[in-house]
């Protein structure tokens, strides 16, 4: 079976920055930070190219986060914003620039406080927020990390304006703030998570292409599966077109298409063709068909023709028997076990994963996936017993990160999510 070897622990810490106030000075306003109005007046402020230098060099990835409000206002357009944005990426060793273009009537889950910047770029990006770092000069940046659950530090710049409240650290300056992130990295466990599993291969399960061609960029992620009704609910309308698409993206890894023919002759004729689709591609074929007959004859010819198979929708130990015997000589097969409906009967699916283990590692060339996870805790139990491969939704993987998260410090996030809730909902008492 053609599966990279990179680990799943390859999730990485980052610094989320505020760019205005952080990066580059500011202009005051009636004692309000605002942005320069063009690149011409942008000056990085002092020390932030050795501070950026030194995180780089500590392995962090560099993102900024920032909310301009003047593009929706329609004072600024986003060309000059691009402009500022290409002026700090030739000066500082930046990874990525994310900017929220609204203002808060807009309604959006990007601007600061709201955290969705953090927590979509860590999604996109592969990075662990258990062990990453935000660092603003305004509430609004603070408020934002403690929700994203990052370690959030505050550049006090002493504007006449609401005060950060909880941060972790307060320094004068971005260079003032390396010392913290160097201590409180090393006990964190520093660029990689010894609590990240180490044997199970992660496998991102959807269909929106979107998402795929950003996941296709995150080395944790060892391959791809879909099947028709992510594919239905993500909107695909031409089965083909949408895995030729995807395809053009994934080209390294495993990627799985089902086929949904519900008749024998029917299953080969589309695994034939969607086997001629790439040299990466495993082709689904379920244990069953709708009447519940065994698809024993159609995996044996498969097998025999070369074909790569994902056989699915396992739940029981005589089915992982009767395919695993069936896939007999294969060159590379998964057979995909759903634990998570296994527990969503009542039934603990861990013996039974073991003793299908057991039977898929007698045969060569033959992978164990733990199918249908219902919390992150399953990878961890996945890889405790040496299971294959594990998929993974695309929202849980954002989850991730939170690995091996102290849970002293996770149980204060959680107080302080409810406190600032609680307070930007007005309530009173």
């Amino acid at each position: 079976m053609t599966t990279p070897t990179t680990p799943a622990a390859s999730l990485r810490p980052a610094v989320f920055l505020d760019r205005d106030g952080v990066l580059n000075d500011v202009q005051i306003r009636d004692g309000v930070p605002v942005p320069p109005p063009n690149v011409g007046e942008m000056r990085l402020l002092p020390g932030v190219v050795e501070a950026c230098t030194r995180l780089h060099e500590l392995g962090y990835v560099l993102v900024v986060v920032t909310n301009q409000p003047d593009i929706a206002r329609g004072t600024q357009s986003r060309a000059e914003v691009d402009r500022m944005h290409a002026f700090l990426q030739e000066r500082l060793p930046l990874d990525k620039i994310v900017v929220c273009p609204h203002d808060d009537a807009d309604g959006c889950t990007c601007r600061k406080p709201r955290p969705g910047m953090i927590v979509e770029t860590a999604q996109r990006l592969g990075l662990d927020l258990s062990r990453s770092f935000c660092v603003g000069d305004r509430w609004r940046d603070i408020e934002a990390a403690q929700r994203a659950g990052v370690t959030a530090i505050y550049v006090e710049r002493n504007y006449g304006e609401r005060k950060a409240v909880g941060a972790d650290a307060v320094v004068p300056s971005l260079l003032d703030a390396i010392p913290f992130i160097e201590s409180h990295g090393s006990q964190r466990g520093g660029p990689v998570s010894d609590a990240a599993p180490r044997h199970v291969k992660i496998f991102a399960d959807g269909a929106d292409l979107e998402s795929i061609v950003s996941m296709s960029e995150r080395p944790g992620i060892a391959g791809f599966t879909t099947n028709p009704t992510l594919m239905r609910k993500s909107g695909v309308t031409d089965y083909e077109a949408f895995a030729r698409k995807v395809l053009e993206t994934v080209t390294d890894r495993p990627i799985s298409f089902e086929v949904f023919a519900d008749d024998f002759p029917g299953m080969i004729r589309q695994a034939q063709l969607i086997a001629s689709w790439g040299p990466n591609v495993f082709v689904k074929v379920p244990v069953t068909d709708t009447k519940g007959n065994n698809t024993t004859s159609v995996v044996e010819q498969l097998t025999a023709e070369g074909v790569q198979l994902n056989v699915t929708a396992l739940l029981t130990l005589p089915q992982v028997e009767r395919v695993t015997q069936a896939l007999a000589g294969t060159r590379g097969a998964v057979v995909s076990v759903f634990a998570g409906r296994i527990a969503d009967t009542g039934r603990d699916p861990l013996p039974i994963m073991a003793e299908a283990l057991k039977m898929t590692s007698a045969q060569a060339n033959v992978s164990l996936l733990w199918a249908s996870p219902r919390e992150i805790l399953n990878v961890q139990q996945a890889d405790d017993l040496g299971v294959d491969i594990i998929t993974v939704t695309h929202d849980m993987l954002a989850k991730l990160g939170l690995f091996g998260r102290d849970l002293d410090d996770y149980s204060l996030d959680t107080v302080r999510m409810f406190h600032n809730d609680a307070q930007a909902a007005g309530y009173v008492l």
